[in-house]
Order: structure tokens, then C-alpha cells, then sequence
């Protein structure tokens, strides 16, 4: 498990950062139980360890490092063990509501197991890991759990009801949620997990105002020096990302919502390399930079022919610039070098091998959201389906244009 192959240092100032946040509860509940919010659990996952933060993307994992894969929850905890959503197959509800029984959960470990494999090679991440941090009564649990496949072969139905199925494999079991197309796993608490007692404030926030200095400023001391291995190993940037972004296409918008095939574009976009007129090399591709995206966000990306670096999710960069006529392309220097990573590499296409969107919806991805982090630093990850239709609905709904959104 990644905890074993942390200092005592390192859990130590993680275990602090749990324990003080855990104390400031009641400011969000009156229950005895600390209160920790998932993103505040998963930065302070990351800021212990060193682990980059997944929050940008919408993927399997919360967090990698070294190697691992790291799904992090946090729950309230029930007893010796609790069932707790990982995963959403809303997309996909159409096509699960047509089956039932044995064929349900065959079709489920597929979606599952897909989405699992796609992350590993996002990330070339070789181990994975469920963190846990269980909430008790005036405690905290830490545990971790293996990140597992499930099994199509042990597969084993042990209930099915109007409003759910219920079924294990041979190392865990899980239950399927029919209205909400959501998955869930149970979590079984180990004997030999990290228990951290928290003492929850009961006024919170005179602490708070006690820190306040007469003209209204915070004391630079506390926060510097009190909070330097617990709270404060959250920024304020940390805990509220604020951050600009925009979602690509990987397909045809118009041929997707007049369902008319081939809805990936076979001699543009991805496919550019079977156009014809010339001989192509197989590596020659590009995403298309809608017209709606270049109207409403004209100034996200460089101009035309400026290069910038592009930060793909297994922390290799990139070269690439905006180019062809209205800065539709967005393309990389050498071009061969995002159709290696996307194409061979993640999607796993051979050369001269079209790209469909059934295969898109096969992996659960049909977009790719671009993070600015500076003019000249950039990330790629991709994104799930649908999402570029409704970010465009963000863009509507937006009066003022602008695409700083809090995630």
C-alpha cells in the first residue's frame, strides 16, 4: 500500500493537517463526527506527499505519484465497513437500462474496467490505491484498499431488486444503483488502520476572529507559524482552484447532434492524416478549436504560430501552437507527437487506423479540456462525454464572457 512507502515525517504532517481541519467542524456541522470536505482531503493528500493533484480532470484517479494511482475518499463511518459510490455511468444509462441481471454486471465491469485501464495509461501508473479517511465520533481513520478491476470471471449476482443489484466478485462487493447509474463499493475498515483524535472547537469562529488583528488583517504569525504543518498546508488557491479553461472536441458538434455518421471527421481533425491530395505521414493530426470557443474565448490561447508548452496527464510536455486559417488547429511540434500519445498510446489505434466515435465512447471520453496555467503553460486531459456540449451551455449561460469558473 503507498502509505507503507511513506516517512514517518510525511504522515505526520499529514495526520496534523486531517487533525486541525477536523477541528474547525463545526463551522460546516453541529454532528461529533469531523467534518472534512473532498477537495480539502485530497489537497491535503497531495501537499503531504508530494502527489499531483488530479482535481483539473475527470478521471479514475484523484491523485499520482510514483507510480500509484490514488482514489481518494472520505466518508462517514457505520459500523465495520460502509458502501460508498466510485463511479457514474450516466452517459452510459441508456444502454445499461436495456439490460438486467448477469448481462448488467458483465456490461458494468466492462464500463468499470475500461475506465480504470484508460487512467493507467493516461498516467502510466502501475499500482493503484483506495485513501481512505473514515470519520468517527471525535476520530479519524486513515486506511487504505486495493484499487482492483473487477473480476468478470468470479462475478457472483447476490440480490437484485426494482431499485438495485447487488453483486461481488472474488476480492470485493459492490452495488449498482439503477436511477442514478452510479456503482458503489464496500469499504471494509481494517484493525491495523490510523486513528487520529480530533478535538472539534465548539466556537470555531471566535478562533477565527481571534486571529484577526485590529485593522481586520489575519496575524501573519499564525498563519506562518501555527498552521505551517496543518491548515496551512492548504492555500487559498488550493482549496478554491481558480482556474481558466476551455473544452475541445474530438469529434464533429454538428454531426453529434444530428447523430449523423461519421460523427469523427475521417479526412480532418484526428483523421487529417487520411486526407487526400498529398501523401500524409499516419502522425498527422489536430484538434479542432471550434468557432464558439474562438468567439467567446479569443484570448485563451496564444495567437496563431506562437508556441507554447502543453502538459500531457504523464507529465511529458509538449510543443505546440495554434495554426491554419482563424486559429481553428490546435497542433503539436513535431505533429506526430500527439497523435504518439493520444492515438497510439492512450486510444491504442495503430497507424492508418480511423479513429470512430464509438471508440471515443467505448473508453467514457470524447473531449479534452485545456488548463491555462500561464500565457506560455498549458495542460491537456481528456474529458468525459459530453462534456463539450455542456460547457458551451456554460458559455451561455455566462453573461459576461468570461471563463475563470470554480471547480
Amino acid at each position: 500500500m503507498f502509505l507503507k512507502t511513506q516517512t514517518n515525517q510525511n504522515i505526520e504532517n499529514y495526520t496534523s493537517a486531517l487533525k486541525a481541519i477536523g477541528a474547525f467542524s463545526n463551522l460546516f456541522s453541529s454532528s461529533d463526527k469531523p467534518f472534512i470536505q473532498y477537495r480539502v482531503a485530497e489537497n491535503a493528500f497531495c501537499k503531504a506527499f508530494g502527489a499531483e493533484n488530479l482535481a483539473r480532470a475527470d478521471v479514475a484517479f484523484d491523485a499520482v505519484i510514483n507510480g500509484y494511482g490514488v482514489g481518494i475518499k472520505t466518508f462517514v463511518l457505520t459500523g465495520s465497513s460502509k458502501i460508498e459510490k466510485i463511479a457514474e455511468f450516466n452517459s452510459r444509462s441508456s444502454e445499461l437500462r436495456l439490460l438486467k441481471g448477469l448481462d448488467l454486471v458483465q456490461k458494468l465491469a466492462d464500463f468499470r474496467n475500461q475506465r480504470i485501464a484508460f487512467a493507467d495509461r493516461l498516467y502510466h501508473t502501475s499500482n493503484r490505491v483506495y485513501h481512505i479517511i473514515g470519520r468517527d465520533k471525535f476520530l479519524i481513520k486513515v486506511f487504505e484498499t486495493s484499487y482492483d478491476f473487477i473480476d468478470k470471471a468470479s462475478i457472483e449476482i447476490l440480490e437484485e431488486t426494482k431499485s438495485s443489484l447487488k453483486f461481488k466478485d472474488a476480492l470485493n462487493e459492490y452495488n449498482f444503483n439503477f436511477s442514478k447509474s452510479v456503482l458503489m463499493k464496500r469499504f471494509v475498515i481494517p484493525e491495523d488502520c490510523i486513528e487520529i483524535p480530533v478535538e472539534i472547537l465548539e466556537e470555531p469562529i471566535n478562533v477565527l476572529l481571534g486571529l484577526m488583528e485590529p485593522n481586520g488583517k489575519t496575524s501573519v504569525d499564525f498563519t506562518k507559524a501555527k498552521l505551517q504543518t496543518a491548515i496551512g498546508l492548504l492555500t487559498e488557491e488550493e482549496l478554491i482552484p481558480f482556474v481558466d479553461y476551455v473544452v475541445l472536441p474530438l469529434y464533429s458538434p454538428e454531426a453529434k447532434k444530428k447523430s449523423k455518421e461519421p460523427i469523427v471527421p475521417e479526412k480532418s481533425q484526428l483523421n487529417q492524416w487520411n486526407a487526400g491530395g498529398r501523401k500524409r505521414d499516419p502522425g498527422e493530426v489536430y484538434i479542432a478549436i471550434p468557432s464558439k470557443i474562438r468567439s467567446n474565448a479569443p484570448d485563451f490561447f496564444p495567437e496563431k504560430d506562437v508556441v507554447f508548452n502543453l502538459k500531457i496527464p504523464n507529465g511529458s510536455v509538449l510543443s505546440a501552437k495554434v495554426c491554419q486559417d482563424g486559429s481553428k488547429a490546435l497542433m503539436t511540434n513535431p505533429n506526430k507527437a500527439l497523435a504518439d500519445w493520444m492515438l497510439r498510446d492512450v486510444l491504442m489505434l495503430q497507424e492508418n487506423e480511423l479513429l470512430t466515435y464509438e471508440q471515443l465512447r467505448k473508453t467514457g471520453y470524447d473531449s479534452v479540456k485545456i488548463t491555462k496555467s500561464t500565457d506560455h503553460e498549458y495542460f491537456i486531459d481528456f474529458t468525459k462525454l459530453d462534456a463539450y456540449e455542456s460547457f458551451i451551455e456554460k458559455i451561455a449561460e455566462t453573461q459576461d464572457g468570461q471563463f475563470k469558473l470554480f471547480l
